[in-house]
């Protein structure tokens, strides 16, 4: 009689653990597919975008500084007419299709986060998106008035959102392949 008892208890034994570690393996898989969507489908093209949104207007200052190597908006010296129309051509064609796309991230791919909740640095990406929108308009009706957003682009916070995100999601695609870090 012990021999059955013994024998079933290994069976149960053995038919638990096979389950629990099928189950571990089931959520690992789970865990790495929504880590691989996360870089592929925000964490990657976000970093992309903000890395190359941060280098062309970096081409943009570099072709357009005043002599003293400072902006057109960064100076005393209000910007001349040809340093607007040149900032409104870089805005519409460059800085702005950028900076949609970003925003778009944010909206179309929201669920794939890290956080809770929306991080208000995202937030505050949008809403400069839709102040250039609003700029862009009037300059659509012959209006220049206005050659900013009425809200900052966290050029510095967005583009370190981005770069951690995507670094931190790397390692956790790493570690969940099984991969092990040099250094």
């Amino acid at each position: 009689m012990s021999t059955i008892i013994v024998t079933v208890g290994l069976a149960f034994a053995g038919y638990a653990a096979t389950y629990l570690n099928g189950l571990r393996h089931a959520q690992r898989q789970e865990r790495l597919a929504r880590v691989n969507r996360q870089l592929g489908e925000f964490y990657g093209p976000l970093f992309a975008l903000t890395e190359a949104n941060s280098r062309i207007f970096a081409a943009f200052l570099e072709q357009n500084a005043r002599p003293d190597g400072r902006s057109p908006f960064a100076h005393e010296t209000p910007p001349s007419d040809e340093e607007l129309a040149e900032w409104r051509l870089w805005v519409r064609t460059v800085f702005l299709p950028n900076i949609r796309a970003m925003r778009d991230l944010v909206l179309g791919h929201a669920d794939l986060l890290s956080e809770p909740e929306m991080p208000p640095i995202l937030l505050q990406l949008c809403a400069h998106v839709s102040g250039y929108e609003i700029t862009t308009a009037r300059w659509e009706q012959g209006s220049y008035d206005q050659h900013l957003s009425v809200v900052a682009f966290p050029s510095e916070e967005i583009a370190a959102y981005a770069r951690d995100g995507f670094a931190g999601l790397k390692r956790e695609q790493a570690r969940l392949l099984g991969r092990r870090r040099n250094g």
